[in-house]
């Protein structure tokens, strides 16, 4: 192992932010004003970071086995120079290879994985999310439609951009898959006066949600359900549905089923608004270097990203018409950076709120490690250009030539974007 000690030296010298190790015999590596320390107490995890696996240095500070001192965004700022020139891994893309990526996407998303994969994340602890979320717990990528933005204002803009692409009008019957806890939801019965469904299969989203229903006196036009999108009775159509940081969850095998299920829910002539997080290749699984890796086994089990054009190709089969893709991957990096910041300020709260609210109590440190990694990490990835996040707007084509505003939109899509920004 002495023989990684020159390979790691030269590594930190190229690095622009100066790090430091502890090394696991006692000795200090260090290079001139460093921010950051990670203290080793094994060398298999050194030898990782010469090998440049992020995702496995990542897990050793889950486990116990690195210790880190400094900022995340000092720490990040370091990893990018770490990170493989390319860490977007291209697929084996052989027949055998496609048949057998098909068949895990099918197996880890049934209704019962499915499920649990979502409680794996979700409830965690209610208390530990609103410790870092902004007050409405909105849990994706918010909207800074100016520089000056707070998190809590760039999400309430990110609700009514989303309200306003969908065109709502009062009465309307708006489906919201995957309700989170509740923050479209109620932004858009109390703002545009639609009535509202929405559904989760987070018990602790549900319990939340139906808690404000009540509390804001909506139950006569909001309710929220415990179920699978896959289970909505398809006979009373929305005019219009919205998914929000959901279709992540769906898997690549799945997603025709899920864009069929979507049409069948919609009304001839409404709209659908996609929005989620995609891959930044076209052709790849998830982040090399071990970062996808990490993300599977500590934060979203089952998730699975794929390319806006693979998105879009799925979308267009089950009948739906693109109408607007709007792309807010720096949006997103902000945003997360927003959240990472904001539980380094809390940190020991953070540890204290997990060891007594958590569903995993027993595994609160490892918990909290994971998602101060798992929040700079995504920052930055979304930064780079690794992942995006896509806003993909549709129509359900009623047939009928004369529907719309131009002859032939066949929606109730206008087929100009002005009124989005009115």
């Amino acid at each position: 192992m002495q023989s990684l000690i020159p390979k790691i030296e030269s590594q930190l010298a190229a690095l622009s932010v100066p790090i430091a190790l502890q090394l696991p015999d006692g000795r200090r590596v260090s290079a001139p004003g460093s921010r950051v320390t990670l203290a080793f107490s094994e060398w298999s995890a050194l030898a990782k970071l010469a090998g440049r696996q992020i995702g496995s240095i990542g897990e050793a500070y889950v486990e116990g086995k690195v210790q880190i001192e400094g900022a995340m965004r000092d720490l990040f700022d370091a990893a990018v120079a770490l990170v493989p020139s390319n860490p977007i891994e291209k697929s084996d893309t052989s027949w055998w290879s496609r048949l057998q990526r098909h068949a895990k996407s099918r197996g880890s998303h049934s209704l019962h994985k499915d499920a649990k994969q979502i409680e794996f994340h979700y409830d965690v602890s209610d208390d530990f999310y609103a410790l870092w979320l902004d007050p409405r717990r909105v849990y994706s990528c918010a909207y800074y439609r100016t520089a000056d933005m707070t998190l809590a204002q760039a999400q309430e803009a990110k609700l009514d951009h989303i309200c306003k692409k969908l065109m709502l009008q009062p009465g309307e019957r708006l489906l919201d898959v995957g309700s989170g806890w509740g923050g479209l939801l109620l932004w858009a019965a109390e703002h545009y006066g639609v009535d509202a469904t929405g559904i989760t299969l987070s018990k602790n989203q549900h319990a939340h949600v139906q808690q404000l229903i009540e509390e804001k006196g909506l139950q006569s036009r909001v309710r929220v359900e415990l179920r699978d999108y896959r289970t909505l009775d398809e006979t009373q159509p929305f005019d219009k549905i919205s998914s929000i940081g959901m279709f992540e969850h769906v898997g690549a095998a799945n997603m025709p089923t899920y864009f069929e299920k979507i049409y069948a829910l919609l009304k001839p002539g409404g709209l659908v608004m996609n929005h989620g997080i995609t891959s930044g290749g076209l052709d790849y699984q998830q982040l090399g270097a071990g970062m996808g890796d990490f993300i599977e086994k500590y934060i979203f089990p089952g998730g699975e990203l794929l390319h806006v054009t693979h998105v879009l190709r799925d979308m267009a089969a089950s009948g739906l018409e693109m109408v607007d893709t709007e792309n807010l991957r720096p949006h997103y990096a902000r945003t997360l950076w927003a959240w990472s910041d904001s539980l380094e300020s809390k940190l020991v709260e953070a540890r204290e709120v997990l060891e007594h609210t958590s569903n995993r109590a027993g595994n609160a440190e490892r918990i909290l490690r994971a998602y101060r990694l798992y929040l700079a990490g995504s920052a930055m990835s979304f930064e780079q250009g690794w992942i995006s996040l896509h806003q993909m707007l549709a129509t359900k084509p009623d047939g009928d030539a004369a529907t719309g505003r131009l002859r032939g939109a066949q929606s109730v899509y206008p087929f100009a974007r002005d009124y989005i920004y009115k």
